[in-house]
């Protein structure tokens, strides 16, 4: 479990295709400090196993259903990204619950500059529409955010200096993909209902 504070905004040093699996190599320096082999880094919002940990470097397999529900398929060497290492004990839940399972890929559609913040506008599909809610919860690209305004097809979030800085939102260009992840209990809720 994350929660959707990005701790560092890491770079793509590598993509090696494995069938229709892959390897990425991602060169990152806070959060391969503590990090064991086999504990979990959000990428991008993406849950993965860090292996071969290296000062500044850390490598994740990825398989083909996390290539295709998510936007890591579409990765370069280069590509910033944004990471953060699992929850522990003492971790300060600053965000929401992130799990770090994509629900949907979206697609980022625009920015207003306020100066000293951002209005940022993604679009998303039909099928998660009813989980999100306005002032909710909603995890974009890993980073837990809030749901400022909420129209049929794109909903919009205020975002501050700090989380402009330290993210990968400042880098995307109008159309290009986004990991989306719902707050999980609209989920959960949804299911109980279902068997009464």
């Amino acid at each position: 479990m994350f929660t959707g504070i990005i701790e560092e905004l890491g770079s793509v040093r590598s993509i090696e295709e494995r069938g229709e699996n892959a390897r990425i190599v991602i060169d990152a320096r806070i959060v391969t400090e503590g990090t064991n082999h086999g504990d979990s880094i959000a990428v991008n919002g993406v849950c993965l196993t860090a292996l071969d940990i290296h000062d500044g470097s850390f490598a994740a397999d990825v398989s083909r259903e996390t290539l295709q529900r998510s936007t890591l398929g579409s990765l370069k060497p280069g590509t910033r990204v944004n990471l953060e290492r699992a929850v522990t004990p003492q971790t300060r839940l600053g965000g929401h619950m992130v799990q770090g399972h994509v629900d949907a890929r979206g697609a980022f559609v625009s920015v207003e500059d306020h100066g000293e913040s951002w209005t940022v506008r993604f679009a998303f599909p039909p099928d998660i529409a009813r989980y999100l809610v306005f002032k909710g919860s909603v995890a974009v690209e890993g980073i837990s955010l809030t749901v400022a305004n909420l129209a049929e097809d794109y909903f919009e979030v205020a975002i501050i200096p700090k989380t402009w800085e330290v993210t990968n939102l400042s880098q995307l260009k109008p159309g290009d993909g986004v990991n989306l992840e719902v707050d999980v209990i609209g989920k959960y809720v949804e299911r109980l209902l279902a068997f009464r």
